[in-house]
């Protein structure tokens, strides 16, 4: 099960749901609990990096859970909420290990400040980069010597690479690593919501705006933003961003405060930004402003080296059934050195993920490493081995509208030659849209037209 930022815990669903939204609209991963119990059960099947926990719960209050976590997972931040009249249960829970707690009720940008004060840093590979390829070491020193500097980084790499990964190792080994590091994706987020997320806004500023909220500039302040995939922006916010840049400080939506930022800027993209500049789809100038020390991240069919390397790793990551770790056999290195990858990384990942599903006695074999294209041809060994077994609807409606929806891109992609704009008219969805499914798509490893 995937790990999430944050973890609530709270007997009002209203209330819960409600913070819920707020923390997912600042780009949180969020799990819900309705009391302390349920709480401790996700615990022992997902990790995050903060909980929020109401104080007067049954059964298990969050005292209880306070207590438990500290014994089980010391280093895993709580913040408390409490409603006038527990008070000094609140200063007795801070007393027994929490970070702070809020008084009940509370406006979203002070939920918001707390969050980015208190929240635990993410746990990904770039605080030990795993690599033996010459070209990812040199590139690892390069990253090294520049996270030191306040100079702006543009990190070029095709999808899957790592190119957060090495983002975050570049914040973590900087002067900011104790402060905030915040990222947003350009790419997943609507145009129309992509403002108002990244400089924030207040109450009424437009429909729907029912409280202030601080936006990602904001929530990174002494610390790094990183803007994932910088290249979707469309280029009236781009004209926004530079000024930002420029000025070192931000106006919320619908106010005219200025408030003064100390914020490191990261970004990457897959794309070539300078044909991007040339077609007039990215500013030059903000180019410019961006690309103070461009780094790219190699693709993983360019660093052969670290594959069987990175399979380890992630045999070991996604290994939960309290077994020891199975054994990655030679003729299954073999298939994997020898794909090429077009999913990088992230690929990778997936495949590792089918393969402990499929392995037998403890060892993964050749025919445990399926490939996407696996699906889409004839049947692997695996499947026809088991074709006896009927999907349940509930599981396999949603994958199979999305390879309804894959299939229909990929056949308009070649009936149009590869144009994206044509495709995206066709098939009535912005160019924007289309691109995000394309590159989700290669996220998979799903071979598509030039």
């Amino acid at each position: 099960m995937r790990n999430k930022d944050i973890l609530i815990v709270e007997d009002n669903a209203e209330l819960s749901e409600a913070l819920s939204e707020t923390l997912a609209l600042s780009g949180y991963s969020v799990t819900c609990a309705a009391n302390g119990k349920e709480a401790l059960d996700k615990l022992s099947r997902q990790n995050f990096r903060l909980i929020i926990s109401d104080i007067q719960m049954s059964p298990v209050d969050g005292i209880q859970l306070l207590e438990s976590v500290k014994q089980d997972h010391p280093e895993l931040p709580v913040l408390l909420m409490t409603a006038y009249g527990t008070i000094e249960k609140a200063v007795e829970a801070m007393q027994l290990g929490a970070v702070n707690f809020m008084v009940k009720p509370f406006e979203a940008d002070q939920l918001a400040l707390q969050v980015s004060q208190h929240i635990a840093p993410a746990v990904t590979p770039a605080d030990d980069v795993l690599t033996r390829d010459p070209k990812m070491q040199s590139l690892m020193k390069l990253a090294g010597r520049v996270a030191a500097s306040e100079a702006s980084v543009m990190i070029h790499g095709e999808s899957g690479t790592g190119k957060e990964v090495l983002a975050r190792f570049i914040h973590n080994n900087s002067p900011r690593k104790k402060e905030p590091f915040v990222a947003i994706n350009c790419a997943a987020i609507p145009e129309n919501m992509l403002e108002a997320i990244l400089f924030g806004y207040e109450k009424g500023a437009f429909t729907g705006a029912h409280q202030a909220m601080p936006g990602k500039f904001e929530q990174a302040q002494g610390g790094t933003l990183l803007l994932d995939e910088v290249s979707e922006m469309d280029v009236s916010l781009q004209a926004k961003l530079l000024r930002v840049l420029q000025e070192k400080e931000v106006e919320r939506l619908g106010s005219r405060k200025v408030i003064k930022l100390d914020v490191r800027l990261l970004a990457t993209t897959n794309q070539n930004l300078r044909e991007a500049v040339s077609d007039g789809r990215f500013r030059e100038d903000l180019f410019y402003r961006l690309n103070v020390f461009p780094l790219r991240v190699p693709a993983l069919r360019e660093r052969k080296e670290d594959i069987t390397l990175l399979a380890n790793r992630l045999i070991a990551k996604h290994w939960k059934y309290g077994k020891p770790l199975p054994q990655l056999l030679a003729a299954a290195e073999q298939k994997l050195q020898s794909h090429n990858w077009p999913g990088n990384v992230r690929e990778l990942e997936n495949v590792i993920q089918r393969a402990l599903i499929l392995l037998t006695d403890g060892k993964i074999c050749a025919d445990d490493i399926a490939y996407t294209d696996d699906f889409d041809g004839a049947e692997p060994q695996w499947v026809q081995a088991e074709e006896h077994l009927v999907k349940p609807a509930s599981e396999g409606l949603g994958e199979g509208l999305r390879s309804v929806e894959e299939k229909i891109i990929i056949d308009t992609l070649k009936e149009e030659n590869g144009s994206r704009k044509v495709t995206a008219d066709r098939l009535g969805i912005s160019p924007r849209t289309l691109r995000y499914k394309i590159a989700r798509m290669r996220d998979a490893g799903i071979a598509l037209p030039c």
